[in-house]
This record gives C-alpha cells, sequence and structure tokens, in this order.
C-alpha cells in the first residue's frame, strides 16, 4: 500500500453509499493499488462508524464492480483488483440471455467500430503483430479445409483475430469492448449463422483481405473490408432471425 487512505466517517444520511465512494475513490486516486488489502474489517467499521452489516454491504457492491476481491479464510481479506472487463462481460451476458440486446443492437454497434479497429491497426502494428494476425488467419485456413467438423474451431479464431486487431490499435477501450462482444455474441452465431462450408469459406475471405489490408498498412481498405465483413455478417444473421419469427407465427397460427 503506497499511501494510507484518509477514510472519514461515514455520512449519516447515506452511510453505505458514502462507504463505497471513499473506497472506490481511494482506489481511483492510487491510494489503494492492485493487490493492496484493505484495511481490516474491524479497522474499517471503526474509521467509518459502521455497522458490520453496513460496511459488508459496501464491500459486496465494489466486489460486484471488480474492484476488490473478498478472500475468505486464513490471510483473507479484501483485496485491490486490477481493472478488467469482467464485471462488463457479465453484465453484456445478462442482456444478451434477456433478450433485451437484439440481432440488430449487436450488429449497428459492430459496424461502428469494428472498421475502425482495423484502420488504427493498420497504421500501428509492427512485424511481431502482423506475424501473429497471419497465424491466426493460417489457423483458420487449416480449420476451412478440415470443413464443418471444424465450424466450433473456426469460430474461435474468427473471434481471436478480431480481438487481436483490437489489441494491436493500441486503445484500451477499443480492446475491452472487442473483449466484452467477442466473448458474447457466440449465442447469436449458434441461433442465427447459417452453419456451412460455405460461410466458412466466405467469411475466410473477408478476414484474409482485412489482415493483408493491415499488413500492406491500407488503413482505408482496412476500415472498409472490416466493415464490409461486418455488414455482411449482420445482414445473414438478420436474414436468419426473420425466418425463425416468421415459423414462430407461423407455428403459432397452426396450433391456435
Amino acid at each position: 500500500m503506497t499511501k494510507k487512505p484518509d477514510f472519514q466517517k461515514a455520512k449519516k444520511n447515506r452511510i453505505f453509499q458514502d462507504v463505497v465512494d471513499q473506497i472506490q475513490e481511494a482506489i481511483f486516486c492510487n491510494q489503494l493499488n492492485p493487490g493492496d488489502f484493505l484495511p481490516p474489517e474491524r479497522e474499517l467499521r471503526e474509521t467509518f462508524n459502521v455497522s458490520r452489516g453496513t460496511l459488508r454491504e459496501a464491500l459486496r457492491v465494489l466486489e460486484h464492480k471488480g474492484l476488490i476481491e473478498i478472500r475468505l479464510g486464513t490471510g483473507g481479506g479484501s483485496v485491490v483488483k486490477h481493472a478488467g472487463v469482467e464485471p462488463l462481460n457479465e453484465s453484456i451476458a445478462i442482456l444478451i440471455r434477456s433478450g433485451d440486446l437484439s440481432v440488430h443492437d449487436i450488429g449497428e454497434f459492430r459496424e461502428g467500430i469494428e472498421g475502425k479497429i482495423a484502420s488504427l491497426a493498420s497504421v500501428k502494428a509492427d512485424q511481431s503483430d502482423i506475424n501473429q494476425l497471419k497465424k491466426l488467419l493460417n489457423r483458420s485456413e487449416t480449420a476451412l479445409k478440415k470443413g464443418l467438423t471444424a465450424w466450433e474451431e473456426f469460430l474461435d479464431i474468427d473471434q481471436k483475430i478480431h480481438k487481436e486487431l483490437a489489441a494491436i490499435s493500441g486503445n484500451s477501450l477499443y480492446t475491452y469492448t472487442s473483449q466484452v462482444i467477442h466473448n458474447n455474441i457466440r449465442r447469436y452465431y449458434d441461433r442465427y449463422l447459417d452453419k456451412t462450408e460455405r460461410r466458412m469459406a466466405e467469411n475466410f475471405q473477408d478476414l484474409k483481405e482485412i489482415v493483408q489490408a493491415v499488413e500492406n498498412r491500407l488503413p482505408e481498405k482496412a476500415l472498409f473490408f472490416a466493415e464490409s465483413h461486418v455488414k455482411n455478417f449482420n445482414r445473414r444473421m438478420k436474414e436468419k432471425e426473420a425466418l425463425f419469427s416468421q415459423k414462430k407465427i407461423t407455428n403459432a397460427i397452426v396450433f391456435q
């Protein structure tokens, strides 16, 4: 711990939230760094002048936000975590499972960022980045040659290429956003994407054009190919979604 946080007694009219805010601010201001333990629970209760229940509720909120980890047992306590995408992943996954994010929502959002990511990657990529992209592309081609038996493997590599492009872009927000999106859109693939060798071949060609544009440091072409790839992908999913919806309506009419 670099410097002990200057925690104050919690304000009586907002005790619970004030505890959360003070600890959160100490983390954001680097008074508490990743790996640091918060003061013991008893000390925190006395400092904030709060009950055990109030303190534990505040700590649970901070844990849910991904700011701390509560460890139990000998040597346990509340430990400050590195910032990560886990809470965002969980929130997006919940939205997807609840049906609040449509194929259109996901597609429209991806169209807005995938082109920019590829464009930036084409400017910032070094030779090791290019080598990694080409390695993934070669793995993708190998999976393509195996046919539908390698469908899941092919999709895994596709997502890795998109995540790698985001990392190469050098923009942390793009990197985190890409991770969150690609960690959670697989369920849309399973439901709306045609599982055919033709789709695999088309997808591979798109990825090949994107990687080549990045390798040749052509940002405008990288942007165009990435946007076209996502737009084509979204169009196919929307078509499948429309057929799926029509089938549900037809079945409902038949069984009335």
